[in-house]
Parts: C-alpha cells; sequence; structure tokens
C-alpha cells in the first residue's frame, strides 16, 4: 500500500533577551547550575511575576514576520503538570488567546516552494533541567526556569522529513534574521517536537499521531520522522494499531522509544494566571515593531541581484545570514567592485568561518580592511596569488592589506624591462617546449606563464607576463 506521511512540528525558541521573562534574572548559558535564580525562579511564598516587555515584542516581531493575526488582547495562562524540575507546579503559557495566530513559513523544496501555515506562536516560560548522568542520582538545575520562550506551532502540513527539516531551517532563518534568538539548537535555543502520522495516499482523514521529542539537529529531525513513519506503517502492515503517545528519539540507537501516554489540554488544567493582567497591544506599538523589520533574505536576495549585477546563487548564499550579508554590503561600499566582494566573501571568509567554526562578530578582518585588500588587485599593486597569501597575512596579524604589502615586499612587478628579463631566461631554457608551442602545441603556453611567475615568486603582473610571452613565442 502506498502512505503518505503528515507531520506538524511545535517548535520551541528561545529568545536571546538579557532577563527572563517574569523576573530580572540572567539568562547566560552555561552559568554554574542554580546560580541565575531568584525567589520567583523558585516559586517561594509571596514571589510575584512581572512580564518582561521585550519577550511581548519579539513575538509580535515574529509574528509579523509571518503573516500572523495579531491580537490585540491576550491572556497569560497557567499550564499545570508536576515535574521536579518545574518549582511551581505550573508554566506561565498561552492556551485560548495566544499572541499569534494563522500564519505562515514559505519554505524551499525541491519540488518548488511550499507554504507550511502556523496555528499560533505563543509566550511561554522554560523549565529546568533534569541531569541523569551523575552518579545513580538525578540532579536539579533550575537555571533554565523562566527563561523566555516562543512556542511556534503547525497546522499537519508537512509531507517528508527533508520538508520538516527545510521548515526548521527557515525558522531558523527568520529568528536569527530578527536578531530574537541566535537558533543554536546545539544548545537548546531552538527546540522541536514533531507530531508524525501516516494514512493512505488519497485519504483525508489523519491517521493517529505520536510526538517525538529530543531531537536537537536538523539531521536527527530527518532521521526521527523517518524512522518513526517507517515504525507506523510497519505496525499498520501487520495488522496493528497505533498508539497515540509521546516517544523519544534515541540518537545512539537511532530509533523512537516509548516515554508517555500522550497528554492532552484538558490534563493541564489551564486558567489565566492571576498575579499577570492580560497583554494588551496598541496601534503605536504594532507600527513600532513593522517599522523595526528587517529586509528578510529573500527581497535582500532580489536587491543584490538588481543592485549589484551578482549572480542569482550568489546572492542566496550572500543571504543566507544576516550578519554575512551586512558583512557583504559593508565590503561593496569599501571596495566598490560588488563581484570580487562576493567572490571572496563567498571564498575565503564563508571558509575560514567554517573552518575556526566562528561567526563573522568574530571575524578578525573588517569589512574595510578586506575591502582594501580588493582594492590593491583591482589597482594592479598584488595579484590575486599574492592577495590570498596577504589575506593569511591579514588574519593572523590583524594589520591591513596595504601594510603587509610595503612591509613584506609583495607588490606586484609590472617593470617591463624586468619581466622581459626573466621572460627572456625562461624561453632560453625551455627550448624543447618552445618548439612544441611554435609547431601549433599553443596549450603548453601556460608552462611558461607558471614558469614565470615561479621564478618571480608570483610578483608579476600577469598581463605584462602574458604579453611579453606572446610577443617572444611568436616573433
Amino acid at each position: 500500500m502506498q502512505y503518505e506521511l503528515v507531520v506538524g512540528l511545535e517548535v520551541h525558541c528561545q529568545l536571546n533577551t538579557n532577563s527572563k521573562a517574569f523576573c530580572g534574572c540572567s539568562t547566560e548559558f552555561g552559568k554554574p547550575a542554580n546560580t541565575n535564580i531568584c525567589p520567583v525562579c523558585l516559586a517561594l511564598p509571596g514571589a510575584l511575576p512581572v512580564l518582561n516587555r521585550r519577550v511581548i515584542d519579539d513575538a509580535v516581531k515574529l509574528g509579523l514576520a509571518t503573516g500572523c493575526t495579531i491580537a490585540r488582547q491576550s491572556i497569560l495562562a497557567r499550564k499545570n503538570y508536576f515535574y521536579p524540575d518545574l518549582p511551581k507546579g505550573y508554566q506561565i503559557s498561552q492556551y485560548e488567546e495566544p499572541v499569534c495566530t494563522e500564519g505562515v513559513v514559505h519554505v524551499d523544496t525541491d519540488e518548488g516552494q511550499r507554504d507550511v501555515r502556523l496555528v499560533r506562536i505563543h509566550v511561554e516560560e522554560d523549565a529546568g533541567k533534569s541531569i541523569h548522568d551523575i552518579g545513580d542520582d538525578t540532579f536539579i538545575d533550575v537555571n533554565r526556569c523562566g527563561v523566555p520562550l516562543l512556542e511556534i506551532v503547525s497546522y499537519p502540513d508537512i509531507r517528508s522529513a527533508k520538508e520538516a527539516s527545510a521548515y526548521l531551517q527557515k525558522l531558523r532563518q527568520i529568528v536569527k534574521y530578527l536578531g530574537i534568538s541566535d537558533g543554536n539548537m546545539e544548545e537548546g535555543s531552538l527546540r522541536c517536537d514533531a507530531n508524525v502520522s501516516v494514512r493512505l495516499k488519497g485519504a483525508e482523514e489523519y491517521g493517529t499521531r505520536t510526538e517525538i521529542k529530543n531531537m536537537n539537529s536538523f539531521k536527527s529531525v530527518e532521521k526521527a520522522i523517518e524512522y518513526e513513519a517507517q515504525r507506523h506503517i510497519d505496525v499498520l502492515e501487520s495488522g496493528g494499531k497505533i498508539v497515540q503517545e509521546t516517544r523519544l528519539w534515541d540518537a545512539d540507537k537511532q530509533e523512537t522509544r516509548s516515554m508517555r501516554g500522550k497528554e492532552f489540554a484538558h490534563d493541564y488544567r489551564y486558567f489565566p494566571d492571576p498575579d499577570l493582567v492580560p497583554v494588551r497591544i496598541d496601534d503605536e506599538m504594532l507600527e513600532r515593531l513593522k517599522q523595526n523589520l528587517p529586509e528578510f533574505p529573500e527581497a535582500r536576495s532580489e536587491r543584490f541581484v538588481r543592485e549589484f549585477g551578482i549572480p542569482g546563487y550568489d546572492a542566496g548564499v550572500l543571504t543566507a545570514e544576516r550578519d554575512v550579508a551586512d558583512y557583504f554590503e559593508e565590503v561593496v561600499r569599501s571596495c566598490g567592485d560588488a563581484k570580487a566582494a562576493s567572490n571572496w566573501v563567498m571564498g575565503e571568509v564563508l571558509r575560514t568561518l567554517k573552518e575556526k567554526n566562528i561567526p563573522v562578530a568574530s571575524f578578525s578582518v573588517s569589512p574595510e580592511r578586506l575591502g582594501g585588500l580588493i582594492g590593491l588587485i583591482a589597482g594592479g599593486t598584488i595579484s590575486n596569488t599574492i592577495a590570498k597569501q596577504v589575506f593569511e597575512r591579514m588574519l593572523e596579524t590583524g594589520d591591513n592589506a596595504e601594510a603587509i604589502v610595503e612591509k613584506e615586499g609583495l607588490a606586484q612587478v609590472s617593470d617591463t624591462a624586468e619581466i622581459e628579463r626573466v621572460v627572456q631566461e625562461i624561453i632560453d631554457a625551455n627550448p624543447g617546449q618552445v618548439n612544441q608551442y611554435r609547431s601549433g602545441k599553443t596549450r603548453i603556453f601556460g608552462f611558461f606563464v607558471g614558469q614565470c611567475m615561479k621564478a618571480m615568486k608570483g610578483k608579476a603582473n600577469p598581463v605584462v607576463v602574458n604579453e611579453i610571452l606572446k610577443r617572444k613565442l611568436d616573433g
């Protein structure tokens, strides 16, 4: 039988606010256990929450970026459940009246663009962390309690594991462009639960779904969904029934395993938090946030093609990350040559960032200095070959290109008399290759160019070398 995969994702995005959602404690990652805490985090008697305004701002920004309807009034509710790492015994979240509803995310797939609809985007606080890998005991770290999250819930519009990964990557790109999250899955800034079911192709009714948790990379999302979909098919083909439940993804065994029966909304006994007033969004706030939205990748890519005349592929690579696109534009402003800037950023810059595993913000060569290097090439001061050596020296020393070229004597030689002398030496030393060239094997011309550049340590002006070689060999 032919089955169709049906997937909806629930994505938790940690906001990069300095303080938590309902208190002034730091959200800094990696601090010693139980140090970023206060009476509000610990739910001590008499401690009252105060909403961090930035959390609502960020929720509205994401809602606007995904075409959501923004609720002018939304309610913060208590979601009641009992885990050892949840001191209050409830989580402040949203249920009946979330801040954003009915949006859409446009996802590029191998089959073209797909639209994944959003049910809602709502605000909630994170729970703490249970640590099971220290001896035989379980330890609790409540640093994460109260860290602000946005939960982004999609409709079951996703039809493949690759599409689910692409959707998640697109969400990550959007939140990073907005500057509301670093989107780091390894540190838990972006976490994903997948609701998976299968049905016969052509069927309208959805199959029984299971929820998969514990996926911390795009690849694990793909693998987990593929595994779970095949498990569903195997159960159905053998005459069994799917049990609605929550399952964990075991990355080591590359399989899902049962965790608990699936909860329903009524299990959480939602009710409005009596300590928090309704959130109201007025026209002034909405207009302010609209005006502060960035230029998103699709629009920016189109502008790069139109304004700078670079290929669409280049524009797509350069706009994938907002910081890289910003860096590229600064380089163009500095050197005035968009195509050269594109080649250098896509080549040497991105290669270095990948090798060092660092963001553009930590890159040691400023856009102005890279623009200066490109300017030296355009002006004939150095060749492309020497420029790569200079770039490496810039990474090591932090000096600008002009200072390195002057200090190390790397300026390109355009003195025709000097180049002519070297060319003649190369011709005299290789009579056999000269005879081959003159007998019609002109491809050997590159050999002479290489020998000349080697003799002059890469500093000869290649245009002048080519002109003199051709004149002498053809003469």
